[in-house]
């Protein structure tokens, strides 16, 4: 008797400025459970923004495989979008990456709001009015404090089991707000982890009764908006030993290639970068050790080393695309050294 599978094929849809993740089965005979024996698929891209009516199939490349955490002989499979051609699609931000080896790593921090569909409101916020100030939010407990934990602690458990690299949660700053670490070697594959730790994230919310809200400012006032700070290295970062390779990139990273970053790093980033709430403004650039209100933050561990290690680009919106941001990452790093 043939063992059957469950494949849940997931892609990136047309939709401007920020794209949403769709998924749909398909059921596979006697699956080895890797990648490369994923068929290629297809779907109807007139109802994701990603073809007309008259002309409508679009490709699905699988591109990794995940063991699906809440489904019995079931696997996560993310695909790339593909033109019926076999070219990338236009939306396909995978496609943009120029670093097929693991000399890039990237540890991603994703924030992001546990959101009550009822109210339109955060976890945590009354319907009229408005909880305590934030400061007692980040890294709490209580019941007074803490929003949602037992849908972040599935969450983490359903990554674990998937063997997605995740390295940390916490309960963040504002209140309902919580954030996951990522780290990955490779930009393609960092990007792939995200995106379907993302689709867990909401995919478990939905039992919940909750959303997830990835907007980089959904409360406006003197609340925190939500990044997806982005920690880069290459090989070079990792043994240099030298100040001014680091200062170099920084450097690199400003002046015309400022406006190249921001465009890739989430829709509506500009209510969240204002210079307050841990942001630098989002007209300005800035680096520095230990800086938090920097574009860039050089990490004192860098320093203490002995100028080996990481930076973190803390401009990337919670809603950023993982794969545009490392691209663009990776092209800048590449070009300043």
């Amino acid at each position: 008797m043939s063992h059957k599978s469950k494949l849940e094929y997931i892609w990136l849809d047309g939709f401007q400025p920020t794209q949403s993740l769709r998924s749909k089965t398909r059921i596979e005979r006697d699956f080895s459970g890797k990648v490369e024996d994923c068929p290629m698929w297809s779907f109807d891209g007139s109802s994701t923004q990603q073809a007309d009516g008259n002309d409508s199939d679009c490709l699905l490349k699988p591109v990794a495989i995940f063991p699906d955490p809440d489904r019995s002989n079931g696997y996560l499979v993310m695909t790339e979008v593909l033109n019926a051609d076999g070219t990338p699609h236009i939306s396909n931000g995978r496609a943009t990456i120029d670093d097929d080896d693991n000399d890039f790593w990237f540890g991603f921090e994703q924030e992001y709001f546990l959101w009550d569909p009822v109210t339109n409101l955060p976890l945590g916020f009354p319907e009229n009015g408005y909880p305590s100030p934030q400061g007692q939010y980040y890294c709490s407990v209580g019941a007074a404090n803490a929003f949602g934990r037992d849908i972040v602690e599935e969450h983490l458990d359903q990554c674990l089991e998937a063997g997605i690299n995740v390295e940390g949660i916490n309960a963040e700053v504002a209140t309902g707000q919580w954030e996951y670490q990522v780290f990955a070697k490779g930009a393609k594959n960092a990007g792939d982890q995200v995106w379907v730790a993302r689709y867990l994230a909401e995919r478990n919310a939905e039992k919940w009764g909750v959303t997830i809200n990835l907007h980089p400012k959904p409360i406006h006032g003197d609340w925190n908006g939500s990044g997806m700070h982005a920690n880069f290295s290459n090989e070079i970062m990792r043994t240099c030993g030298d100040e001014k390779v680091f200062n170099k990139i920084c450097d690199g990273f400003g002046g015309k290639n400022i406006q190249k970053h921001i465009e890739v790093y989430g829709a509506d980033n500009d209510q969240r970068l204002t210079g307050l709430h841990e942001t630098q403004s989002i007209d300005k650039f800035s680096y520095g050790v230990s800086d938090r209100g920097a574009s860039i933050r050089i990490p004192i561990g860098t320093v203490e080393d002995g100028w080996v290690g990481r930076l973190e680009d803390r401009r990337p919106a919670s809603n950023g695309d993982p794969y545009k941001i490392a691209s663009v990452i990776v092209s800048t790093t590449k070009a300043a050294l």
